[in-house]
């Protein structure tokens, strides 16, 4: 009787240590379990559209200069009728259409490229289907109270405390240039505050896309440790994969004994059997005008020769002492091969001998 595994033995077999295997990483991918943070697909739609901005300013600029300026020159003393309302909308719609379209183009490549970034092309149906245990009060309270919701808190707090350092030193280096824009042109002073807003913004994307980066790291390795295994998970899948041992064994048996009991079948229909004698027993049979050479119908060793000898006794099988040559066949032949080229001489002489015996035996 096998005793119970020790208490820390036992804990020690169910801890998860092991890493997961390639078929548990792809089931929890079919289940939409993948790697992935939130602030990576905002920072690098923000630092893409910042950069759109940057470099089709100048035609930003004049689109929207024409579009208002044509409204404010031409359109103000038309006369409005239920006729042309519609016409002037679609004018404006395209227009806008045209101003908007280049930052939601970007936009939708930067969401698809820090998706693709993260997880690769996935498409999971199970993520659709609706989950009534979200819905669950319980549930959610104790996710908003749990160590997840802390530390997403002190993410957060991170992250705007780096961001308003980021500023604070930026702002506090333009601090002499703020004290002179009470002397300067109005418009030279709307193109330093432009400026000053167009940096502070670039390095606020290109730090949030940092903190991103190490956000994914983190939630890689979340999901990392999510997907762990102990020993016993690892066996568990295997056994589910390769199928049971002890099944398998027990398959093995009963094809080894049907094996067994076929080549038992074909030793009546041999024309020798060549013995050691004890320990080997090979079982030939010819036939010349079906074969090109004899052929191994039975061999064995130790009880499996015992038997075939027997039922070649048992049948008028003749059997033949022949030491060096039971034991080469035994080696360099399996059941249904024809003998070796080079022991043809050697097997001919024992079946010429066969065929003499048996002519004897039937005169």
């Amino acid at each position: 009787m096998r005793r119970p595994l020790p208490m820390n033995l036992q804990l020690f077999a169910g801890e998860k240590t092991e890493k997961a295997t390639p078929k548990r990483r792809q089931e929890a991918r079919k289940r939409g379990q993948v790697p992935q943070s939130a602030e990576v697909p905002s920072a690098m739609v923000l630092l893409g559209t910042l950069l759109c901005l940057l470099v089709l300013g100048s035609w930003f600029g004049n689109r929207l200069f024409g579009l208002f300026g044509g409204i404010l020159e031409h359109n103000l003393t038309m006369e409005i009728t239920p006729g042309n309302v519609f016409q002037f909308f679609t004018a404006y719609v395209v227009q806008l259409a045209w101003l908007l379209g280049p930052i939601f183009a970007v936009a939708l490549v930067m969401a698809v490229a820090a998706a693709y970034f993260q997880f690769g092309l996935l498409f999971t149906p199970v993520m659709l289907k609706p989950n009534l245990n979200r819905l669950n009060p319980i549930t959610g309270f104790r996710n908003l109270f749990g160590w997840r919701s802390v530390v997403e808190l002190v993410k957060s707090v991170l992250k705007l405390a780096v961001v308003g350092l980021v500023v604070f030193i930026l702002l506090w280096a333009e601090r002499d240039r703020f004290l002179l824009l009470a002397n300067v042109p109005v418009q030279q002073m709307f193109a330093y505050t432009a400026d000053l807003v167009a940096r502070l913004i670039l390095f606020v994307a290109v730090l949030l896309f940092i903190l991103s980066l190490a956000d994914y790291a983190y939630r890689r390795y979340e999901h990392e440790k999510s997907l762990r295994m102990s020993k016993q998970d690892i066996k568990d899948e295997h056994k589910q994969a390769e199928g049971d041992p002890k099944v398998k064994a027990r398959i093995r048996e009963k094809q080894r004994r049907f094996a067994l009991m076929r080549m038992m079948q074909e030793v009546p229909k041999a024309d020798v059997v060549i013995t050691n004698p004890i320990h080997y027993a090979v079982a030939l049979r010819y036939d010349g005008a079906t074969m090109e050479a004899p052929k191994v119908v039975a061999k064995g060793a130790d009880y499996l020769a015992i038997r075939i000898r027997e039922i070649a006794r048992a049948h008028d099988v003749v059997i033949v002492e022949n030491r060096p040559l039971a034991r080469t066949l035994y080696e360099r032949t399996e059941i249904g091969d024809t003998i070796p080229a080079d022991l043809y001489h050697a097997v001919a002489e024992v079946l010429a001998y066969v065929y003499r015996l048996k002519g004897r035996r039937q005169a």
